[in-house]
């Protein structure tokens, strides 16, 4: 393909993308019902009905302009040359391959960064503080960010130098190298993430004796399943929207439950929260969705071997395929990386669906082994009308909305769910 045929379809893929966005939230605000659904009746009155409706129109509206405003710098960057700019900045410093690639993603990074800054700002201090959510000072916002930063450029700094150090150096098979590669990564971050990265953002402190930690305690031992502890997560230290998750793997399982989830629960409510997380360990949803995602990376990276040595897709942006090194010549595949997500993204897209697809078809299994094994089905109902109160969930999603973008089935079809069940 000719560098205009490259540029051409990369251009036609992310406009494509943002036409579909917007059709998708237009239908979307088009669906929302002013009649509160009758299983919510008593739940929701009709001024807290109405807020949650305004909450989702503001949200998608800020979310169209911010999205149109990223598309068009984007497209401006490409227009202006700003590929091959950053390029030539980070080869100035007349470094190797790999601290190159990664000035130039760097770069990359901080001009995007810059972009996203006050979107971000006015998204957190006016959006969700205005609609009673937010609870984060700018320290703790600016401190997530930082810490953000400086973990993602190690532990990103690492991963890209090993796929630049592989695909440069071992040949035709690189591709299955760099999988290799990436699942040992992810494998160890799986283990490292909940007892040295995520206690970088939170304070986990493990629930106090009493009545729930008893109950949880007990609902596990009957299930068979071995913890490494409960703890509580000061979720309120950001938003007082709720939570809980199952983390870790072999003797590093945990459940975790935001401390704004037990302040809003009872204990009936928070055993069936678990009972949920649990299903999903039980019923091996977490491996199965570990198992897709290293499918797909292998894909990924299969799929790339094609185009990390096409000259022309480097042109198109302006960058220089020949990368001078001393004496040796090669591709500057650190650009060709961030071209080819271009060229991934509708493969991304479509597997993305999938993955939604049997993601939800995972929520409702792990809904039922919940309503089985904690043996109370209205408690599990109760406790998702909360979470979607609490949270203003939109309780009446467009069908293509959730089909395209939904990890979770919308609220009304789980709690029918359950009800079939009960």
């Amino acid at each position: 393909m000719t560098a205009n045929g490259y540029l051409f379809l990369i251009i036609g893929l992310m406009l494509f993308a943002w036409v579909l966005d917007l059709v998708v939230e237009a239908l979307n605000l088009k669906h929302v019902k002013e009649q509160i659904p009758e299983e919510f009746d008593g739940w929701y009155d009709s001024e807290k009905y109405a807020e949650s409706q305004a909450y989702l129109k503001e949200r998608t509206r800020f979310g169209l302009i911010t999205g149109t405003i990223t598309l068009a710098a984007s497209l401006l960057f490409i227009y202006f040359g700003g590929f091959g700019w950053v390029d030539g900045l980070a080869r100035s410093l007349g470094l190797g391959l790999i601290p190159t690639g990664l000035a130039f993603t760097a770069i990359l990074i901080l001009l995007s960064q810059l972009l996203s800054l006050p979107a971000s700002l006015y998204s957190t201090f006016v959006i969700e503080e205005k609609y009673g959510f937010n609870k984060t000072t700018l320290k703790t916002f600016f401190g997530d960010m930082l810490k953000g930063v400086v973990l993602g450029g190690i532990i990103g700094g690492i991963i890209l130098s090993v796929i630049l150090w592989i695909f440069n150096a071992l040949g035709p098979n690189a591709w299955a190298y760099c999988w290799g590669a990436l699942i040992a990564i992810q494998i160890v971050l799986l283990y490292v993430a909940p007892v040295w990265i995520m206690p970088l953002f939170n304070k986990f402190l493990p629930l106090e004796e009493g009545e729930l930690k008893t109950a949880i305690q007990d609902y596990a031992d009957n299930q068979g399943f071995a913890l490494s502890g409960i703890y509580k997560m000061d979720g309120s230290k950001r938003s007082s929207k709720s939570n809980a998750y199952f983390t870790g793997f072999g003797k590093m399982r945990r459940i975790v439950l935001f401390d704004t989830l037990i302040e809003k629960h009872t204990v009936k409510e928070l055993v069936s929260v678990l009972a949920h997380e649990v299903g999903h360990y039980k019923l091996k949803h977490i491996h199965k969705m570990l198992g897709m995602g290293i499918l797909t990376t292998g894909l990924m990276f299969f799929i790339m071997k094609f185009f990390l040595n096409e000259p022309t897709l480097y042109q198109a942006f302006g960058v220089d395929p020949t990368f001078l090194s001393g004496d040796a010549s090669m591709t500057p595949i650190y650009a060709g990386l961030v071209f080819f997500g271009f060229l991934f993204s509708p493969i991304s897209m479509i597997i993305g669906i999938f993955n939604n697809m049997g993601s939800r078809k995972h929520e409702f299994e792990a809904d039922e082994y919940a309503v089985k094994t904690a043996g109370d089905p209205e408690a599990m109902a109760i406790a998702l009308k909360k979470l979607s109160v609490d949270n203003l969930s939109n309780l009446t999603p467009h069908p293509l909305k959730v089909f395209l973008e939904y990890t979770h089935p919308p609220v009304l079809d789980r709690i029918k769910a359950i009800r079939k069940l009960g």
